[in-house]
């Protein structure tokens, strides 16, 4: 029991305490108490949440019903080198929010203009990404593809990602993701596939590097049914193409991968060695491509 101007309260109440009761519709930090009267407190009060200011006047019935709380005062013996790192953490996951160049900034690339106007112009505006890059051989194609995957990855769209490419770029691929782009991915071959007996690698693992010919196989594509994808790339789509005699279209197995992997993924990228000629214009562009990219960029 304590006295306040006179006035004898049943719980003592004090500036900075916390309290609870139905007369405020949160916790309240006490300013100051001061009696009203010969029964009335007058308690004036900021809102924990809201920050709003309360003052009512309460009887000694109602002072029955209040609560003080125990809040834990702020304490700064943790680790400083933990929240600090907690910090960062969150700060580079929202950096993409004021970075409109964010993968190129933390990737190993010195990209070209034409690049960052693909990515950031064209590609990356569309809700859902089916595009095909027709560009020259050797305008960075692989770049652009890498920059896209940082970009989804770190806006939380994407965290499957499986590329496909003819098998002698299978290297290239796998060194350039990783010096450029940090991004670790594994190849999936027949030893790969044998040593993950029972299971299901396509499954398992999350960045997947695989060759068109070796997915094209009757067991591996069965394997890739179950599987699904965030982001499919593929290089070297035109290899995936159908042919067409007189009114009869040969579908080929590469074709047929095209037709399995579309479905199973959520945004996909192919690139296609454009090089100007009347055979690889735009409107004669190989069957294979239109499954996997409905906007083109020349």
């Amino acid at each position: 029991m304590t006295i306040c101007g006179g006035i004898r309260m049943m719980i003592q109440i004090q500036p900075d305490d916390i309290l609870r009761g139905p007369f405020w519709p949160e916790k309240i930090r006490v300013i100051s108490v001061k009696s009203i009267g010969e029964s009335g407190i007058k308690i004036e009060a900021v809102g924990i949440e809201t920050r709003a200011f309360y003052n009512p006047i309460l009887s000694q019935e109602d002072i029955k019903t209040v609560e003080i709380t125990e809040e834990k005062p702020f304490q700064f013996s943790g680790d400083g080198e933990c929240i600090f790192l907690y910090l960062e953490s969150h700060r580079i996951r929202n950096a993409f929010q004021f970075d409109p160049l964010y993968a190129v900034n933390i990737s190993q690339i010195d990209p070209l203009p034409h690049q960052i106007e693909a990515v950031y112009h064209y590609i990356m505006p569309n809700p859902r990404i089916r595009f095909l890059l027709a560009d020259d051989p050797g305008a960075g194609k692989t770049i652009m593809a890498g920059l896209l995957l940082k970009e989804l990855k770190y806006r939380g769209l994407v965290d499957r990602t499986l590329i496909v490419m003819p098998g002698h770029l299978k290297d290239q691929w796998l060194r350039e993701m990783k010096e450029k782009f940090q991004e670790n991915f594994i190849v999936v071959d027949r030893d790969v596939m044998s040593a993950a007996w029972g299971q299901n690698v396509f499954t398992d693992r999350n960045q997947i590097i695989i060759s068109m010919d070796f997915a094209r196989q009757d067991d591996v594509m069965f394997a890739l049914k179950d599987s699904g994808w965030d982001l499919c790339i593929v290089d070297e789509a035109h290899k995936m193409s159908a042919y067409k005699y007189g009114e009869k279209a040969s579908k080929t197995q590469r074709y047929n991968l095209g037709e399995l992997l579309s479905p199973l993924t959520t945004h996909q990228l192919s690139a296609f060695p454009h090089c100007n000629t009347p055979s690889r214009r735009p409107g004669k562009l190989p069957s294979a491509a239109r499954p996997l990219g409905a906007g083109l960029l020349c």
